[in-house]
């Protein structure tokens, strides 16, 4: 099974959680312990040896916050 890596630029988090949504191992959650530079949670990975590379939470983001790296 492929393996990912999800990289997200914290700061243009607008916190919308749209990519929790989509990801099917749901591994992408909304970060309460941080506030970003626009006063929001931002989406973050807590478990990335889960992650399965699909870029569905990149795919779903209107601000391209979300990168995906596949190996």
């Amino acid at each position: 099974m492929a393996k990912g890596k999800v990289t997200f630029n914290e700061d243009i988090c607008k916190g919308c959680a749209l990519c929790t949504t989509v990801c099917p191992v749901n591994i992408v959650t909304m970060d309460t312990s941080k506030i970003n530079i626009k006063g929001f949670h931002p989406a973050t990975v807590f478990e990335m040896d889960k992650c399965i590379g699909c870029a569905n939470c990149a795919t779903i983001c209107p601000d391209y916050v979300i990168t995906v790296e596949r190996f």
